[in-house]
């Protein structure tokens, strides 16, 4: 029988940032894992019933229960939580904390859905989001209307529960390129999944491309849409890749997009930065705090405005050295091991 105390820990995917928390947590802890697909909505009662009893198995041994966004799957365990007198923590990563029905993005958009993280957050021990935009943000980038409003506390206002900031954490080891040739000044990256093309910007940086004809345009883990029609011939969908190869490609790019109408934070962003690409992202949410001085944050979204910040990060003398900077800000505030005494200090003692 293990000696380590146990948590449980809930998802609702297995995205390498979720499973990335659960692996440093498996040093310290015994840790069982309950993930199930709950984008199937036909299963979600399933769902509800094998996790109940999977909570039931586990609970009283378990020191606490640690979630990963807030939805359907997160309202059993913080109920269950509350009922045996265990710390529940819900990680809060973006959409659970957004509404923007014009994008179809954000869970909170969905009546049902949002009622059952609204009563998530009421149960939990403390909400943990990732980013302090997260609790609350104006964001004019896209709009200036009332979706530009977003955070869980614009749309809990009263809600009575602690909430502790801590940032995501990177491998900041194999996010590095040192043994990789010098990069191509001409080229730009971006990475976003198929249902994020406009999310991510995908439409405005086919357009700005369309400007600078003898630059290359990679956008990573998206096929071409089928109904953008024609796509400059600088531009290369390069579909979904493994993170070694998407390595390769941030270390050939000399820059990267992150071009984001809301982001929960900017994982994508972070490694490209580690991987010494300069940043060209949008002024939402903590994009710009994460860019610092060392790239370019658009103000609007906007082509005009984006090919005049494109022309001024070509113009830019030193871009080794720029890139080099964009690296050690990741490294000094955003590596895994600051992630790690963060989350497991809440564990431990209920506080950072």
């Amino acid at each position: 029988m293990s000696s380590k105390k146990s948590i449980i820990c809930i998802a609702s995917n297995t995205s390498d940032f979720i499973f990335s928390d659960i692996d440093f947590l498996a040093n310290k802890y015994e840790v069982f894992v309950d993930v199930h697909s709950w984008n199937n909505k036909k299963l979600t009662p399933l769902f509800f019933i094998q996790q109940l009893f999977f909570l039931i198995k586990q609970i009283k041994k378990a020191e606490a229960i640690l979630i990963s966004f807030g939805g359907y799957w997160s309202f059993l365990p913080t109920l269950v939580g509350k009922w045996f007198n265990k710390p529940t923590y819900i990680i809060l990563h973006g959409t659970d904390c957004a509404s923007i029905p014009p994008l179809n993005y954000g869970s909170l958009r969905k009546k049902m859905l949002r009622y059952f993280i609204k009563k998530s957050y009421q149960n939990a021990t403390a909400l943990l989001p990732v980013s302090s935009s997260l609790v609350h943000i104006k964001n004019t980038y896209y709009s200036d209307d009332k979706y530009s409003y977003q955070g869980f506390k614009h749309f809990y206002p009263k809600l009575n529960v602690d909430y502790f900031v801590i940032n995501n954490g990177l491998d900041v080891d194999f996010w590095n390129i040192e043994n990789y040739p010098e990069k191509n000044e001409k080229s730009f990256i971006s990475v976003f999944s198929d249902a994020q093309f406009i999310l991510k910007g995908g439409d405005i940086i086919l357009e700005v491309a369309k400007f600078f004809p003898d630059y290359s345009f990679y956008i990573v883990g998206c096929k071409m849409p089928l109904s953008i029609g024609e796509v400059p011939k600088n531009v290369s969908f390069l579909g979904k890749i493994a993170k070694e190869e998407l390595r390769s490609h941030y270390g050939k790019a000399q820059f990267h997009f992150q071009l984001s109408i809301f982001e929960g934070f900017g994982l994508a962003l972070c490694e490209a930065m580690l991987c010494c690409c300069i940043p060209i992202v949008s002024s939402v949410n903590i994009l710009p705090e994460i860019v610092g001085e060392n790239g370019f944050v658009l103000d609007k979204r906007d082509v005009e405005l984006l090919k005049k910040t494109l022309e001024n990060a070509i113009a830019l003398k030193d871009k080794k050295m720029m890139g080099e900077k964009a690296r050690n800000s990741i490294v000094k505030r955003y590596s895994l091991k600051n992630r790690e005494d963060k989350l497991i200090s809440i564990i431990e003692k209920g506080k950072i």
